[in-house]
């Protein structure tokens, strides 16, 4: 099997991910508020490979707020 150079960087990324993932969990299983989750969730977001403009970003905060 052949590693691509890019591998360690996306492993990283994606440990990251799964620390905030578990965070997640932990927080709902906690009760906490909609909003610490919100954040959290957009921390598991920012370890993303592909930057986004303003408007994606608000675009796709105004469909996560209809689950709140």
């Amino acid at each position: 099997m052949t590693t691509h150079t890019s591998h360690p960087d996306i492993i990283k990324r994606l440990k990251r991910a799964e620390g905030h993932l578990k965070s997640i969990i932990t927080m709902l299983e906690e009760r906490r508020g909609c909003l610490d989750i919100a954040q959290q969730l957009q921390a598991v977001e920012a370890p993303s490979a592909t930057p986004r403009s303003a408007d994606d970003t608000t675009r796709e905060f105004k469909a996560i707020t209809k689950y709140l």
